[in-house]
């Protein structure tokens, strides 16, 4: 059977950094891409908050630099599914597409989490374009414009307001008749001028043409339609953290979210290391899930010295 010193779930800005560095720290690591190669990055057109790309660049085009960086070092980058892990045994035997078996010193889980979306046709057509599950990394390209916000609760709110200070209009989309935020994050809401908050409105297609997202059409709970101008559609209904193959093994938090010690990459397993989305909802940006990429790499090296 075939043995690593560190294999690395997950291919997005965490799973390649932590390549990057344990690479270099001649750890020789596999690296499984999974089931989206490079993460949520490759639905993103323009990234323009990340270090290092003063013009941007595309979210596939960055995470094919990552990679080639990672391979560059060392890194056995490979497409495949890690469908089981035994963490009872030592070192762990990790199932690959529920054939292949790998046994591995240690592991960096970096799973990342899944924006959660309506389930739309015409919402998965415009993805990518006006349709996005970021308005912290997206929001910048509808300044002055007008924009949408799906959901009722704090982090839609904050996604609106944070909007409204670079949009001309947001519509606030909240299917049920109140919202579901903090007392404080609803006054926030309220009393900004330019956000509308739409209560009781469900969205039945997001309208577009071959530049991307026009509008939204919407359905009152009385059966009333309406249709609104947009160029940007954002989702704020939450995330899925990626961690089913973990429940009952790796302790979670009640969202799903792998827990880790403060400060650190580690989690409740010994020899099990965590980085990224998968351990983080909260901020869900490309660089936080880097550096902690880099955490789990150096937590993990430091981890098998100490063997």
């Amino acid at each position: 059977m075939e043995r690593t010193k560190c294999l690395i779930i997950g291919s997005g800005p965490a799973g390649f950094t932590a390549a990057i560095y344990a690479s270099r720290a001649n750890l020789a690591p596999i690296l499984y891409e999974g089931i989206e190669p490079g993460g949520q990055l490759t639905t993103t057109t323009e990234i323009e908050n990340f270090p290092g790309y003063p013009e941007g660049i595309t979210g596939t085009a960055m995470m094919a630099d990552l990679k080639k960086q990672a391979q560059r070092f060392g890194a056995d980058v490979r497409f495949g599914i890690v469908t089981a892990i035994d963490f009872d045994v030592r070192p762990f035997v990790v199932t690959i597409d529920g054939e292949k078996q790998i046994e591995a010193d240690s592991l960096i889980v970096a799973t990342g989490a899944s924006a959660k979306y309506l389930g739309l046709e015409s919402e998965a057509k415009f993805r990518g374009m006006g349709v996005s599950a970021c308005a912290t990394c997206d929001g910048f390209f509808y300044r002055k414009q007008d924009v949408a916000v799906v959901g009722g609760g704090d982090t839609a709110c904050e996604e609106a307001t944070y909007l409204a200070s670079i949009c001309r209009q947001v519509y606030l989309i909240v299917r049920k008749p109140f919202l579901r935020a903090s007392k404080a994050m609803q006054e926030r809401v309220f009393n900004t001028p330019n956000i509308k908050v739409m209560f009781e409105y469900n969205t039945v297609e997001v309208l577009g043409d071959e530049d991307g997202v026009t509008g939204a059409r919407l359905r009152h709970t009385s059966g009333e339609e309406t249709t609104i101008d947009i160029m940007g559609f954002f989702l704020a209904i939450g995330h899925h953290p990626n961690t089913e193959l973990f429940k009952g093994k790796l302790e979670l938090d009640e969202e799903g979210y792998i827990k880790t010690i403060p400060g650190t990459s580690k989690t409740n397993i010994e020899g099990v290391f965590a980085a990224g989305d998968v351990k983080d909802p909260h901020y869900r940006q490309a660089i936080t899930a880097a550096g902690s990429g880099c955490i789990a790499a150096l937590d993990c090296e430091r981890y098998l010295l100490s063997k």
